[in-house]
Order: C-alpha cells, then sequence, then structure tokens
C-alpha cells in the first residue's frame, strides 16, 4: 500500500467565497466583518462611515475593501454590487445589515412623519435594494445567501418606538417574501434578529450603564448579548451548514420574545 497523504480540512468556513456587508464599519458589522475574514471569506466594507471602514479594511488587508455606500441611494448599491464582482470574481453573500435608530424611547403622539421616513429609508428601502441588485447577479449563477438584521422588537411589542419597529417588521417581510422567490434559483434568504446589543449608540448614556438595564430585562441570565453572538448567528446562517435553511427569522434574543413573566410575577414565582 502506497504512502497516503492527510491533509487536514480547513476550518474556514467561507474560504474561497465574497461576502458584502452594508453597515459594515461599525457595530454589528464590524463584528461580521472580523467574523467572516477570519472564516477566509473575501469581504466588502460597505458603509458611509468612510474613516472608520477604510482603517478596518488597512488593518486586515488585501481580502478586505471598503467601498462607500449610501444603501438609501440606488446608484451607490448597483455599482457596490458591480464593483465587488469586478474586484473578487462574484457574489456569495450579501449582508444587509446596516439600520439606523431614531430615537432611544418616544410615543407616536410625538413621532414626526421625517422619523418613519428616515427609518423606512434606510432600513427598509436600503435592504430592499441590496437583494435586489445582489440577486441581479446571483439570480443567473443559480446559487447565494442573502442576509438581513431585524430586530427581536418584529417578534415582540413595545420594545421600540414606532418608526423603528415598522421597519424592522418590514425587514422581516422582505426576507421571507424573497425566500419564497428566490428559492427556484437556489438562493437562500434569513434575517438575524436581535434583541438590545450595545454598538455604540447609546444616546449619551454610558454603555455600561445600558449593558445593566439590558440583562436586569433580560430572561436569560448569566450573560450578556455582545456584538459577537450576533455575529456568530450570521455566520451560521450564511455558511454551508445552514444549507436548506431560508426564511427564517432568528431571533437571537435569550427566549425574550416567547416569555410573558406576568402570570409567574403574580403567583410569586419570578423574584
Amino acid at each position: 500500500m502506497g504512502d497516503v497523504s492527510l491533509v487536514a480540512p480547513s476550518n474556514k468556513r467561507f474560504e474561497g467565497k465574497v461576502a458584502i456587508i452594508t453597515g459594515g464599519a461599525s457595530g454589528i458589522g464590524a463584528g461580521c466583518v472580523h467574523l467572516f475574514w477570519e472564516n477566509g471569506a473575501k469581504v466588502v466594507i460597505a458603509d458611509i462611515q468612510d474613516d472608520l471602514g477604510k482603517a478596518i479594511a488597512n488593518k486586515l488587508g488585501e481580502n478586505v475593501c471598503y467601498i462607500h455606500c449610501d444603501v438609501t441611494n440606488e446608484e451607490h448599491v448597483h455599482n457596490l454590487i458591480d464593483t465587488t464582482v469586478a474586484k473578487f470574481g462574484g457574489l456569495d453573500i450579501m449582508y444587509n445589515n446596516a439600520g439606523i435608530v431614531d430615537r432611544p424611547f418616544g410615543s407616536i403622539l410625538d413621532s414626526e412623519k421625517s422619523d418613519l421616513e428616515r427609518v423606512l429609508s434606510v432600513n427598509v428601502v436600503g435592504s430592499f435594494l441590496g437583494a435586489k441588485h445582489a440577486a441581479r447577479v446571483m439570480v443567473p449563477r443559480r446559487k447565494g445567501c442573502i442576509l438581513f438584521t431585524s430586530s427581536s422588537c418584529a417578534s415582540i411589542a413595545g420594545n421600540a418606538t414606532i418608526s423603528y419597529a415598522v421597519s424592522k417588521h418590514g425587514v422581516v417581510g422582505l426576507c421571507k417574501n424573497l425566500a419564497a422567490e428566490l428559492g427556484q434559483y437556489g438562493i437562500r434568504v434569513n434575517c438575524v434578529s436581535p434583541a438590545g446589543v450595545v454598538t455604540g449608540a447609546t444616546f449619551g448614556v454610558p454603555p455600561e450603564q445600558v449593558e445593566a438595564s439590558l440583562a436586569a430585562m433580560a430572561n436569560l441570565k448569566g450573560k450578556i448579548l455582545k456584538v459577537e453572538d450576533v455575529a456568530k448567528a450570521a455566520l451560521f446562517l450564511a455558511s454551508d451548514e445552514a444549507g436548506y435553511i431560508s426564511g427564517l427569522d432568528l431571533v437571537v434574543d435569550g427566549g425574550y420574545s416567547v416569555v410573558n413573566p406576568t402570570l409567574m410575577k403574580a403567583v410569586g414565582l419570578l423574584q
């Protein structure tokens, strides 16, 4: 029997794959950029935060690049997709992560029409445009993965402003409809919906105070939700390990959205 060379399999899930991450210069997006890159992907950071995006690209090297992209501008998004394909030879993963919040709290009575329009423009229209132009290049290849970032507020009421909640419900609806439409082309479409996670935008409140408040309200105790947890959920959905998962809204909230503790509190079972 001759010599047999054994080659250890690569543990890089995205070896040879190309990913775009919108909103990739900070927060959840930046966490995903690093994790996808660590798993072998060629990553394009799409954002309007030029200094932050370029700094990450320069740090990670030649397999990561930054492209200025306002996701509400269709010409920008069209260029983002075409530039990525020209540079890296294709597009395997489109993660529509870019999003904004209008404010931390507030009633519909003091909400402005402009608040709703601004949030919908980025969160819903931006996701729609990213998915549309990703599909434009994925459909002929009959493969690909499209991801979105929504929120657990699309699963449970009262956790966000009206504008933000409406936008994130829209993202989940977009995800499910596209899963139905694009499945015939072998394209998977999924959504990651985290609970509150500190990403830097804390409206002047110290981040540690925000984390303490979120931990106090959480259902799952002993752990605080971090950007890395959300990035790992996105990594799974974008990987071949999730190869038959499509149309899923993966809620990353420690079970909060499926629990109503009112009765338990009333009978004294919950301290």
